[in-house]
């Protein structure tokens, strides 16, 4: 799965990287450009319910597979020919929004640790690194062909789904109903009082549910701050004298310098009195980052933009780790899931546009970079809902009222 989770974000990131030669090297008009940056996070929260039905008729590993090629397809497509450009973009979305909806869900019926969930969060801010950093580079190495940099990347997802199909592709069937999610502790529905007050709890739907949409709304929030600093960090960047191919460098630099922040979060998160202060103080610290890149000079942006990194792939790790910890079992961590980064996705998408459209307006970058801080306390907000609210189950089977809390946090 860590191989997945690579292939899930440079197609975003390769483009973002190329922002300032894209109208020059795929020929496309510039005022379409925003549109492009904010296509395959509108797709994300399109798309999020496919996963999970998918699943039900494939199987999780074949789904995920099956995913892989349309993204190979998507990525080829939209490059070669230029009308696809759009279309290609908004299926790659799709195709990287049905895989990544999935992974909690297998995360939590394989009984993965938080360094399970840390090495796949880790996994996408590897793919973001390498697509943003190799962009340059591989031009550069095919000739100047913008095209082939972009196109290259079709190849390691095709090796993802091959490798998917050989070694977990199998249909998994769900669990027998009136037995544990745990198939090591099965419990007969109706035996104790703890399982009826397991089931009145299930029977409650996931939007009736406010941990779920506290959970949601961290999830939204923090892949909002993402995917407006990713699609325009380089070109702020590029208004502070900074070079165009050291803008890029210093975008993969944001993901690399959050590598070991995506992978230790989730495994932190996993105790309960350290989740408490995280969650809200993550969006805090998220936002003095983002203040301190816009007023910082350009001889201290290496600096500054490996914080934003640190701190934003850590609201990333947690955000994933909130989808495993909150939830009761892999039936509702999936639908949780579909429910975080469908919404959540959403929401997303308007943070590309939203920060062009300030830029726009102001001509300058600061009333987007406060905007975008003004996001990180609503995400601080949050993140203290989400791990103080009930745990969300919308189970068919009963769990015992002692596992329902895996996270230990809530009340």
């Amino acid at each position: 799965m860590s191989l997945v989770s690579i292939n899930l974000r440079p197609a975003i990131t390769t483009v973002a990287g190329s922002m300032g030669q894209l109208d020059r090297g795929l020929g496309i008009d510039a005022r379409t450009i925003p549109l492009l940056a904010a296509l395959p996070v509108l797709a994300f929260g399109i798309s999020a319910p496919c996963g999970p039905w998918l699943a039900r008729r494939l199987g999780a590993g074949r789904t995920v597979a099956l995913s892989m090629l349309v993204l190979a397809v998507a990525l080829t497509a939209r490059v070669l020919l230029p009308v696809l450009l759009l279309p290609g973009t908004f299926l790659a979305g799709t195709a990287i929004m049905t895989a990544s909806v999935l992974l909690p869900q297998i995360v939590k019926a394989n009984g993965g640790s938080g360094w399970w969930t840390g090495l796949c969060s880790m996994g996408f801010g590897l793919g973001a690194a390498l697509g943003a950093g190799l962009i340059q580079p591989l031009q550069y190495v095919l000739g100047g062909s913008l095209q082939g940099a972009l196109a290259v990347w079709a190849v390691p997802a095709v090796l993802g789904a091959v490798l998917i199909l050989r070694h977990g592709g199998r249909r998994t069937e769900p669990a027998a109903p009136g037995t544990s999610v745990l198939a090591d502790r099965a419990v007969v529905a109706g035996r104790t009082t703890a399982d009826a007050q397991a089931r009145s709890r299930a029977a409650r739907a996931l939007p009736q549910q406010a941990t779920a949409w506290a959970v949601a709304a961290f999830f939204g929030l923090q892949a909002m701050l993402y995917f407006a600093v990713t699609s325009w960090l380089t070109v702020f960047l590029v208004s502070k004298g900074i070079t165009a191919g050291d803008a890029a460098a210093l975008l993969a630099w944001f993901s690399v310098a959050g590598l070991p922040a995506s992978l230790l979060a989730p495994v932190l998160a996993s105790r309960p009195a350290v989740l408490k202060i995280m969650a809200p103080g993550l969006g805090v610290l998220v936002a003095a980052a983002l203040l301190g890149v816009l007023a910082g000079p350009a001889e201290l942006q290496f600096l500054l933009v490996g914080v934003l990194g640190i701190v934003q792939s850590a609201g990333f790790g947690l955000a994933v780790a909130l989808v495993v910890l909150r939830s009761t079992g892999p039936q509702t961590a999936g639908k949780l899931s579909a429910m975080s980064q469908g919404l959540g996705f959403a929401l997303a998408s308007l943070g590309p546009v939203g920060a062009a459209l300030l830029h726009d307006v102001t001509g300058g970058w600061e009333a987007a970079f406060w905007a975008l801080a003004g996001v990180a306390m609503l995400l601080a907000l949050a993140g203290y809902l989400a791990v103080n609210g009930p745990v969300v189950s919308v189970e068919e089977a009963t769990v015992p009222a002692g596992q329902a809390r895996p996270a230990g946090v809530g009340s």
